[in-house]
């Protein structure tokens, strides 16, 4: 089951039990997914599929961050929005997580002080184990601290 009819039957059942704001939220996530699929003239991949929830979800955040004040009711209806869309998302990593991933990296790299220098090879080794799992800001800022 691919998570296009997932969401279609989640909308299904937000509209007869007459919850507008999920229905919304559904039927603009099935958009994006439909539209997706129809650009890329194929099925989606599961990878795909997660990449436009987040995709989704970061739109959300952006418009939450971006509301002036005053707008409450916009502000409340993406948390809506996100709370709704997270259950299609992968468990995210907690901090502790990201760093003993990243800890792993160092050491099969063989790095015990990193540089800023190394940062890239260090990204390039780590971004693999943490795509869709966890914001690539917060990897970023965590990495940041492990350098001298």
């Amino acid at each position: 089951m691919t998570l296009i009819d997932q969401v279609r039957g989640e909308m299904m059942a937000a509209m007869k039990e007459k919850n507008t704001v999920k229905k919304e939220a559904l039927s603009a996530l099935l958009s994006a997914l439909k539209a997706k699929a129809i650009d890329k003239r194929a099925d989606l991949t599961p990878e795909e599929e997660i990449a436009v929830v987040q995709r989704e979800v970061k739109q959300l955040k952006e418009t939450m961050d971006t509301a002036p004040a005053g707008y409450e009711e916009v502000v409340e209806t993406c948390r809506q929005k996100i709370e709704y869309y997270t259950v299609y998302l992968p468990k995210q990593m907690d901090e502790e997580e990201i760093r003993a991933t990243i800890k792993s990296v160092l050491d099969s790299l063989g790095l015990t002080a990193p540089t800023a220098k190394e940062k890239g090879i260090i990204m390039k080794n780590l971004m693999p184990l943490t795509k869709g799992k966890a914001d690539g800001k917060l990897v970023n800022e965590i990495l940041s601290t492990f350098f001298a």
